[in-house]
């Protein structure tokens, strides 16, 4: 943590931060202090030795807001919770942050969903769609998709535990204009630099026969190689293997391909085509939305997109183009949600 004075003010900001992400640390900051409290929350971290450090960090919300939701739109708050209840997923460690980007998704997705255009909205965004699939999910959509609802389930991908595992912060069900049941997952980013990152590439369990350094080739000829595989036995490679074409450009990558921020990315399309093998979804989609000056997760995005030569089933959108498809269906209340969410994300 340091204390660093702009325009005559100290604020309480993590050590290693971008341009981009130190002016909406600000920005959120000093909406909370606005709207909320001026009051800085944290968390404590123990070392070794047991010792325990509090660090404090003006984006942070004390403790005694956090059952407020303070960071939520107002009108979406009891939804959320019902919906909560539903389906049981996870708070991330930093919903409570106000960059987070979990809560930035519940706000930018939960009013559309929730409104009576949806799919007015939704056309604009997704040229088959047709109509939500308001039977299926929690009328049409589920936050923090997954393929299971118990902890106990390891998902299709074999990855699910009570603490991890491959999810999207919005799956989307609806009728493609063939009639057809399709799904929609969308990864949401606000401020982060870089996708979530391989795991297994760094894991204390990693023995002699796993190597990084091999290419999506050599991997698919012996995916033992990959501790997620040999070690995890998650199914990545298996559902890899199986929809190998996608990742046609694959031969431009000398290592794995997915070592780095690309692994989110991938494992989210793995999570696609699992679920279109399991017959219930005719086309699975899958997007990233992210704040429009967020530049940082360009180089992953464009990797990936070589990486399956723009394969439609991947899309990126930012938040901006979901905002202007909100105003072309000149909704009142959608109206007043817009001009809340651009004051808060200085959209």
């Amino acid at each position: 943590m340091k204390v660093k004075t702009i325009k005559g003010i100290d604020y309480k900001l993590p050590g290693s931060l971008t341009t981009f992400q130190e002016e909406m640390y600000v920005h959120l900051i000093n909406w909370k202090w606005n709207n909320i409290t001026k009051e800085a929350g944290g968390y404590e971290r123990a070392d070794k030795k047991g010792n325990i450090t509090k660090y404090e960090y003006d984006a942070i919300l004390p403790e005694t807001e956090f059952k407020k939701y303070p960071i939520l739109y107002p009108e979406i708050i009891s939804h959320l919770l019902e919906h909560k209840r539903k389906f049981n997923f996870k708070m991330h460690e930093y919903f409570n942050h106000m960059a987070s980007s979990q809560a930035a998704n519940i706000n930018l997705f939960l009013p559309i969903l929730l409104n009576i255009k949806v799919n007015e909205v939704f056309k604009e965004l997704k040229s088959d769609f047709a109509r939500l699939a308001t039977e299926e999910l929690d009328n049409g959509f589920r936050i923090e998709f997954w393929d299971g609802n118990t902890n106990t389930d390891k998902g299709l991908l074999g990855d699910h535990t009570a603490v991890a595992g491959t999810d999207s912060d919005v799956g989307i069900a609806y009728y493609n204009k063939k009639n057809e049941l399709c799904l929609w997952l969308i990864e949401h980013k606000l401020t982060e630099k870089e996708f979530t990152e391989c795991g297994g590439s760094k894991s204390k369990g990693r023995k002699t026969t796993h190597d990084c350094t091999k290419s999506y080739s050599e991997i698919l000829k012996n995916k033992d190689m990959c501790y997620y595989h040999s070690g995890s036995k998650y199914e990545y490679w298996n559902f890899t293997e199986a929809n190998q074409s996608f990742f046609i450009n694959h031969s431009k990558h000398e290592s794995c391909p997915f070592k780095g921020g690309m692994n989110q990315l991938w494992r989210n399309q793995l999570l696609g085509f699992a679920l279109e093998n399991q017959g219930k979804f005719k086309e699975v989609y899958f997007s990233v939305v992210k704040h429009p000056d967020n530049k940082a997760l360009d180089k992953s995005i464009n990797q990936y997109k070589d990486l399956i030569n723009d394969n439609i089933k991947f899309s990126v959108l930012d938040s901006n183009e979901v905002i202007d498809a909100v105003c072309k269906v000149n909704d009142t209340l959608l109206d007043i949600w817009i001009n809340w969410y651009k004051r808060l994300y200085k959209i």
